[in-house]
C-alpha cells in the first residue's frame, strides 16, 4: 500500500557527494556555486538555467535540431545534466522540488565539481555528443573535417573565453 502524501512533506535536504547536506531553501535561483562546509565548492545547476551558461547559442540550435529528445520537446539543461548524471553518477545530486512553490525551480543539481569543471565536463560531453551525430552521417569527409577541428580545440581556453564573455552576475546568463 502507497504511503499517504502530505504536501509540503518532501525532504527539503539534498544530500551532496561529499557527505554534507544543503536545505533546498537556501539554494536561490541565481545561485551557480557555493562553498561547503567541506571544504570544496560545488556547481549548482537548475531546470530554468539556459544551455547558454556553457555554451553559444548558435550551437544551441544545432543540438535542438540534431538531438531528438524522449520528452519530444528541445534539448535543454535538463537533458544535458541527465547526461552528466550519467557520466558521474557518484558525484551529482539531484533533487526533485517541482511540488515545493518556495524554491523557485523544479529540478536542482548539486555537482561535486566547481562550476568551472563542470562547465569543462559539459563541452567535453557536448562534443562527444557532436562526434556521436557526425558519425551517424555517413560522410567520411564531414567525420574527417570534425576530427581535425576538435583536434585543434582546447576545451580549457574555450571555457576561459566563454565564461569571461558572459554575464554570471545575475540569473539571465546573457553576452555581456
Amino acid at each position: 500500500m502507497a504511503d499517504p502524501r502530505v504536501p509540503g512533506d518532501r525532504p527539503r535536504e539534498l544530500s551532496l557527494p561529499c557527505g554534507e547536506a544543503i536545505d533546498l531553501h537556501d539554494i536561490d535561483m541565481g545561485l551557480r556555486e557555493f562553498d561547503c562546509a567541506c571544504g570544496d565548492s560545488h556547481a549548482v545547476v537548475m531546470d530554468m538555467h539556459p544551455l547558454s551558461r556553457w555554451v553559444p547559442e548558435d550551437l544551441i540550435a544545432v543540438l535542438e535540431e540534431a538531438v531528438d529528445t524522449s520528452s519530444g520537446g528541445p534539448f535543454g539543461t535538463t537533458h544535458l545534466m541527465g547526461i552528466v548524471l550519467e557520466e558521474f553518477p557518484e558525484r551529482v545530486a539531484t533533487a526533485d522540488a517541482s511540488e515545493d512553490g518556495h524554491v523557485g525551480f523544479a529540478l536542482v543539481w548539486v555537482t561535486d565539481f566547481g562550476a568551472r569543471r563542470l562547465h569543462e565536463v559539459i563541452v567535453e560531453l557536448v562534443v562527444e555528443l557532436m562526434e556521436h551525430a557526425v558519425s551517424h552521417a555517413d560522410d567520411e569527409a564531414a567525420m574527417s573535417e570534425f576530427e581535425e577541428q576538435m583536434l585543434e580545440f582546447d576545451v580549457a581556453a574555450f571555457v576561459d573565453q566563454y565564461r569571461a564573455g558572459r554575464n554570471f552576475d545575475d540569473e539571465f546568463d546573457r553576452p555581456v
